[in-house]
């Protein structure tokens, strides 16, 4: 009776003690609580990339379980590789730090030996599809009133990045297909950099994608008769093209159909396959969110979820509107990495069509 009495009264101290354990020992506290997170972006202050990774870290931390501070840091050069091969080779892999990267799918599948760190080791967070809107200056001799006069053009300066990278890429392969002289200059530090060189008259033509087009050029630039917009890159499934919503009923064509307006003609021949190819890679995922290989899981499970809630914040879609005129909806989930890594691939010939392209 005795030895009975003893072991209920030690089942209920046990039960006693189990009740005043801190929650703490029965769940975890989230993977960011009390920590600070930073978010590196690989281009300049004032460009596309900036603002929209910028915009993203303000209304992120809210959505991230723990709600950490975020502090954004920019680290360009190079088209934005400094910054890519940072986040795989040096970076902290405790889960401290993600990035906002623009264009480093296309190169890991071109010349993925630019990657010290291979791409496809990266741990995906999200990705954005992202739209590219080329603009030339009016006063362009003989001048430019309508799109279709960029076909009388005479000196035009087409202003990139680098020539390995998607943006240049895609400005040549368009002006090419048209047929049209140009010179081209590259190695202007981020599309802050070049789209003043356009502005300033040192360049007559560049392409921005929709936050940077939004934001910079179609209010200062267009509005005050410096500069029209062309044509834009169509968003492309591999199968079939689309206009984004921000462009619907903006009065400029996809190329596709600027092509087929100016030459009279459906594209076609290597050009055009590597064009498509191109979209097909890297316009699907221009913006890609990441984190150092190896970070832990229970960070980017984190952050994957935080993105997913983000889509959903009316708070940040009305900021973003403000700001670049469209609302970014980025594709996340628990199999991005497989999806991206299935994705990095191109057409044979294709790869070694671009290497001979790019040292001309």
């Amino acid at each position: 009776m005795l030895q009975s009495r003893r072991a209920a009264l030690l089942l209920l101290c046990a039960a006693c003690a189990t009740l005043r354990m801190p929650s703490a020992a029965i769940a975890e506290d989230p993977f960011y609580k009390g920590k600070r997170l930073t978010l590196l972006i690989n281009f300049a202050p004032g460009g596309p990339t900036d603002i929209e990774g910028r915009l993203l870290a303000r209304h992120l931390a809210r959505h991230i379980e723990g709600e950490p501070s975020i502090l954004v840091q920019n680290r360009d050069g190079a088209g934005g590789l400094v910054g890519t091969n940072y986040i795989g080779e040096v970076a902290p892999r405790d889960g401290s730090m993600f990035a906002y990267l623009t264009s480093p799918a296309w190169r890991s599948v071109i010349d993925p030996e630019v990657y010290r760190v291979d791409f496809k080791t990266f741990e995906f967070l999200a990705l954005q599809p992202s739209n590219a809107v080329y603009y030339v200056r009016t006063d362009l001799p003989p001048g430019i009133k309508r799109d279709s006069d960029l076909m009388q053009a005479q000196g035009l300066v087409a202003a990139g990045l680098a020539a390995d990278t998607s943006k240049d890429l895609l400005l040549r392969l368009t002006l090419d297909m048209l047929g049209l002289t140009y010179r081209y200059v590259t190695g202007y530090r981020s599309a802050n950099a070049a789209r003043l060189a356009v502005e300033r008259g040192e360049a007559s033509m560049h392409s921005e994608s929709l936050p940077g087009y939004f934001a910079a050029v179609e209010p200062n630039l267009v509005k005050s008769g410096t500069v029209i917009p062309t044509w834009f890159d169509p968003s492309y499934d591999g199968k079939a093209f689309r206009t984004p919503a921000a462009l619907q009923g903006a009065g400029v064509l996809p190329f596709p159909d600027y092509y087929r307006k100016v030459k009279g003609r459906e594209p076609s021949g290597i050009l055009w396959d590597v064009y498509r190819a191109n979209l097909a890679v890297d316009q699907s995922m221009l913006r890609a969110i990441a984190m150092p290989p190896g970070s832990p899981p229970a960070a980017v499970a984190a952050l994957r979820a935080a993105i997913a809630r983000l889509n959903d914040d009316p708070d940040y879609a009305a900021d973003a509107i403000k700001t670049m005129q469209f609302a970014p909806r980025y594709e996340t989930g628990s199999d991005l990495n497989a999806r991206v890594r299935a994705a990095l691939v191109v057409a044979p010939g294709i790869k070694e069509f671009v290497t001979e392209y790019l040292k001309k």
